[in-house]
């Protein structure tokens, strides 16, 4: 299943129009999830997505996410490009024990993977009761590029599955072994947890395997490390777009 930190793609592309004519899912449902250490997984299946032969998809046309608090799933439908760029999140949304399982189902089988998304924007608009407003900012940040000589990087196999780890947070050495990662879902991963908002501006296309490791405090830092992939952080100012909460409820709530 596809990870939530793979997930960068443009947000403009995928941002759902308000007012009426909106496509909702056929059959949806949105139920507390089980308690536990357990991760967020998701994915939605659109006729474009791109899954693996080994890996495991929801069936075409729907999506399956699984123990995502709001926050994971708003980060998911809207593609945000880390989940820093949630404002005025509640604490139940943003870091609580609070976790959802959804089950959503396209009437069309043949829904894209935007379309898809799209729908579940609006899912959660529904049974949320979510208020939003966005608010674009430049800021200093860095941009993805290949470095002079070139991208160091291992072509993912056609039959590769996205995985990504061992990743512990807590830990100031921090490894990445990522399989089946786009230059976007790089980008992605180093806003949440490198030097700051990153923006894939390498033009490479396909996805790669690759292993990172770096360490802030006692080296390599970020921006010395990503050069063992023939990729470099260039400082500059990119734009960035926050989704601003206005309100929320629970589902049981509504």
């Amino acid at each position: 299943m596809k990870c939530l930190t793979f997930v960068l793609l443009s947000l403009t592309a995928l941002q759902a129009q308000s007012g009426p004519g909106r496509v909702s899912f056929e059959v949806a449902s949105i139920r507390p999830a089980a308690p536990g250490p357990n991760g967020v997984r998701s994915g939605c299946h659109g006729v474009d997505s791109r899954y693996g032969p080994n890996e495991s998809a929801p069936p075409l046309g729907r999506c399956v996410i699984t123990d995502g608090r709001l926050s994971h799933l708003i980060s998911i439908a809207w593609q945000l490009n880390a989940m820093s760029m949630i404002r005025n999140a509640p604490d139940w949304v943003i870091g609580g024990d609070e976790r959802f399982n959804v089950q959503a189902k396209a009437e069309d089988p043949k829904a894209t993977e935007t379309q898809l998304l799209g729908m579940l924007q609006k899912l959660l608009e529904d049974r949320f009761l979510l208020k939003y407003h966005r608010e674009a900012h430049e800021e200093q940040g860095y941009a993805l590029v290949v470095a002079k000589n070139g991208p160091k990087l291992t072509k993912s196999g056609d039959d590769a599955v996205t995985s990504l780890g061992p990743f512990n947070k807590g830990d100031p050495t921090r490894t990445i072994a990522a399989r089946k990662y786009s230059m976007a879902m790089l980008a992605s991963l180093l806003s949440t947890f490198g030097p700051g908002n990153v923006k894939d501006e390498t033009g490479l296309p396909d996805f790669y395997d690759f292993h990172l490791t770096w360490n802030e405090a006692e080296g390599p830092s970020a921006l010395t490390a990503i050069q063992q992939l023939g990729l470099r952080l260039e400082p500059r100012k990119i734009p960035v777009s926050y989704f601003v909460i206005d309100s929320a409820r629970r589902p049981g709530d509504n």
